[in-house]
């Protein structure tokens, strides 16, 4: 872990909405995930920083199928050509969308990732943007998940605090952990200065 990131120029706000941070559906703590994630928001906001929001387009039925109350973006957006959403159907965020595109054109070279599901959205669109080079910072206390159910003869239940840990020890030694949200500083990439 790290305690003092170097600045990131991007944001990636992966999948923070209605259904996963309020009601029966929401992720275990979901007060301080809106509150972490809020703030990386507004200081990358203030850093000139390119923030992108990442949506699920869930399946009918889904707490967060398209158009339903529970698939809305939790934080607003701000338009402009520091801000985007980019709309996902898989657990990759660069996997079919435009996200690729939209960093090299900004310039991005560092990136930091918060949202949920840890395991799920976060890790595969993480994975992603180490295999593609980006240096990657993910702030522990600004992702979140669900804990997994025990499993009959397998294993007890797992906390969901576990396993957000695990996703971040599963990528690897590139991955840049920072302990909290307030440790990740930012910075305007090089072509929106």
């Amino acid at each position: 872990m790290t305690s003092r990131a170097l600045p990131v120029e991007a944001l990636l706000v992966v999948d923070v909405q209605a259904a996963a941070v309020s009601g029966d559906r929401a992720v275990p703590e979901a007060d301080r995930l809106v509150d972490r994630t809020a703030d990386l928001i507004a200081r990358a906001r203030r850093g000139g920083a390119l923030v992108v929001h990442i949506q699920n387009d869930g399946e009918p039925g889904a707490g967060d199928e398209s158009h339903t109350p529970g698939w809305e973006l939790h934080h607003p957006v701000e338009t402009g050509p520091a801000e985007a959403v980019i709309r996902k159907t898989v657990d990759d965020g660069f996997h079919g969308t435009p996200l690729g595109g939209l960093l090299t054109d900004s310039g991005v070279r560092a990136l930091a990732i918060c949202g949920v599901m840890s395991e799920m959205c976060v890790q595969a669109t993480a994975r992603t943007a180490l295999a593609r080079g980006y240096r990657v910072v993910m702030p522990h206390d600004a992702h979140a998940t669900h804990d997994i159910p025990a499993a009959p003869g397998i294993s007890g239940m797992v906390p969901a605090a576990a396993v957000s840990r695990v996703a971040e020890w599963a990528l690897g030694s590139e991955l840049e952990v920072a302990a909290h949200a307030a440790d990740v500083a930012f910075t305007a990439p090089p072509r929106l200065r």
